[in-house]
């Protein structure tokens, strides 16, 4: 590196449904939703990140709201490159005289088809990255909570982030047997706005809904130390009048069991799926919880005493899938699976 680190960036990138993460130096320099806001006539970028999702649900005609990604995967190219090369500008406000070329990991969902694949990588390229690597994001999950992904044992990994659920049993830099199921964040955001429309005929929008779930989301219908109840404002759908209801977390846990249950389901078919050997393995260090959906109240409890496996919560769960895509990038001559 040396004399010439000034005129190479590396950046590993957390590419997230719900939030996107740049790691630079070891350090995360950029956390932001993952969200646009462009001019409706000429395509322009207004606003990104924070900024661009206080805008979301309250915009004009001139400007629209967008998440590129839909289920962990690019949904709308522009808008995704667009998000990208933005929010690496947000790293450097020093003006320099040129760009410095950028060597990019980029993570992904390990059940992303060729097409996705390759969309991720030309938003990269398209963003300025020179050299682009890729990372499923299991392993990146399992680098980040500090597994030894290259050692001869199984570890179990279930990412919960908010387009997808990544299942992966992990040995020798390898991944064994994965899940990738489309049910996440997202999907228990909008299980709570149905919920509240249908039980309390109150019309709320995503960004309520995502409130609910972080003040009195549960897995549990009991909990050892509950949350308060959370009031909810809103039109009612039948008068149009403003009405405030209470949610308590019983009622949410009724509310989110469906997608839980997928969530469950899916953890067993990943087992079922591997080898006894590793089997064994899983049983006794557990299996790792990562993503924002590990931070469900009661989530680790519930599957513990379904599958009868203990389930650890890593210890930040938001940023494992970003801290292991840095490791990834500082290892990226060393590690065999990333992708070029």
């Amino acid at each position: 590196m040396g004399l010439f680190s000034f005129l190479s960036q590396e950046l590993a990138i957390d590419l997230g449904t719900a939030n996107t993460i740049i790691i630079h130096n070891d350090k995360i320099v950029v956390d932001e939703p993952s969200i646009v806001a462009l001019d409706r006539r000429s395509d322009k970028l207004v606003a990104i990140g924070e900024k661009a999702r206080q805008m979301h649900g309250k915009t004009h005609d001139n400007i629209y709201t967008i998440r590129p990604l839909r289920d962990g995967v690019i949904a709308d190219f522009n808008a995704a490159e667009q998000m990208i090369r933005g929010m690496i500008s947000m790293i450097d406000t020093k003006k320099r005289l040129f760009t410095p070329s950028l060597t990019i990991v980029i993570c992904i969902p390990s059940g992303s088809t060729e097409v996705e694949l390759r969309a991720v990588r030309d938003s990269a390229e398209h963003a300025g990255g020179r050299e682009v690597y890729m990372i499923y994001e299991p392993m990146a999950a399992a680098l980040g909570i500090g597994l030894d992904v290259e050692a001869p044992e199984g570890n179990m990994v279930v990412d919960i982030g908010g387009g997808s659920t990544e299942i992966a049993v992990i040995s020798l830099g390898g991944i064994v047997t994965n899940k990738s199921i489309r049910i996440a964040g997202d999907d228990l955001t909008s299980d709570i706005m149905e919920y509240m429309r249908r039980q309390h005929n109150i019309k709320i929008g995503e960004r309520t809904a995502e409130e609910i779930k972080i003040r009195v989301g549960s897995a549990l219908p009991e909990l050892e130390n509950p949350p308060a109840d959370f009031i909810v404002q809103g039109p009612n759908q039948m008068t149009a009048l403003p009405i405030e209801v209470p949610v308590s977390y019983q009622e949410i846990s009724h509310c989110l069991e469906k997608s839980i249950s997928k969530m469950e389901t899916a953890i067993l078919n990943a087992l079922e799926q591997t080898p006894p050997e590793l089997y064994a393995d899983i049983v006794n260090n557990g299996i790792y919880l990562a993503g924002g959906g590990a931070l469900l109240r009661g989530l680790d409890k519930r599957l513990s005493s379904k599958l009868n496996i203990p389930f650890h919560i890593a210890e930040n769960p938001l940023h494992a899938v970003a801290r292991g895509t840095g490791i990834a990038l500082k290892n990226r001559h060393r590690f065999s699976f990333l992708m070029r």
